[in-house]
């Protein structure tokens, strides 16, 4: 349930574990939580859905702007990365609340043309405490030129003290959209993808990236205080990432070593 406040918008949803069991066997966990338990971190990602009638949504598939997002006249949406703090677990089985606000949208003149950048902040409340806060970071960017050249990816650090490799299907770049009710095409039409956004394959998802990151520090809902991610680079469905951590530092690596994503963490003991 979604309602509309004189600031922004607030939602109601039960933390149902059928949904995040579901979420751990599609990240490939083998465990299960029961009710009453605390989610891992960034799991609200999976609730709170915006669930709009089909004439609602743009050519992309997403939700069409001029609610919560002002419509900023640009149709090509990617989230470029957020932040998170972490104060008090979610719990399974429990209800809680969203309240949802557009903190600010700027406009610039980018490399490949004008951009607006909105930001969102997300605070998420379970029995009358605050649990997570998170600011959400957007691109808009003009629609798409598919034979237009992409930006030049940075290179990835090699110095890590710890690495993960990890491999993406289409089958759970499916459920993840389905998990997170996300309806962007690039990241299950993969002829809406090459064709139309000019991508090498399916897009793995910015939010399913920050998740193994996240995850890759601290699988525990009460270990993560402060969480930080920033999207260099798309990474295909068909290609082999790497998950990498130095300290309180972490990114993910592209097999040709582009660096795909990069981030910071800290933990409650910190």
């Amino acid at each position: 349930m979604q309602d509309a406040t004189q600031d922004g918008t607030s939602q109601s949803d039960l933390m149902d574990p059928a949904r995040a069991n579901a979420l751990l066997v599609t990240l490939g966990i083998d465990r299960q939580i029961a009710v009453s338990e605390p989610l891992p971190p960034f799991f609200h990602q999976i609730y709170f859905w915006d669930a709009q009638p089909a004439q609602k949504l743009g050519g992309d598939g997403h939700p069409k702007t001029g609610g919560l997002i002002p419509d900023t006249g640009l149709p090509r949406r990617m989230w470029a990365g957020g932040r998170l703090s972490f104060d008090a677990p979610l719990r399974a089985g429990l209800m809680a609340t969203k309240t949802s606000v557009c903190e600010s949208v700027t406009h610039k003149d980018g490399r490949s043309g004008p951009l607006a950048l909105v930001t969102l902040r997300h605070e998420i409340r379970q029995q009358g405490a605050l649990c997570v806060t998170e600011r959400q970071d957007l691109i808009y960017r003009a629609a798409a030129t598919p034979d237009a050249p992409g930006p030049v990816a940075p290179k990835a650090p090699r110095d890590e003290d710890a690495a993960k490799e990890v491999r993406f299907s289409t089958t759970r770049l499916f459920r993840y959209s389905a998990l997170t009710f996300n309806g962007h095409r690039i990241h299950y039409d993969e002829d809406y993808a090459r064709g139309t956004e000019g991508y090498d394959g399916l897009v793995v998802h910015g939010p399913l990236l920050a998740q193994l990151l996240m995850l890759f520090a601290s699988d525990s809902a009460d270990g993560l205080r402060r969480f930080s991610f920033r999207a260099t680079a798309p990474l295909m469905h068909h290609e082999v990432a790497t998950l990498c951590r130095k300290k309180q530092d972490l990114w993910v690596r592209a097999a040709d070593g582009r660096l795909c994503m990069r981030a910071e963490f800290a933990t409650v003991s910190e």
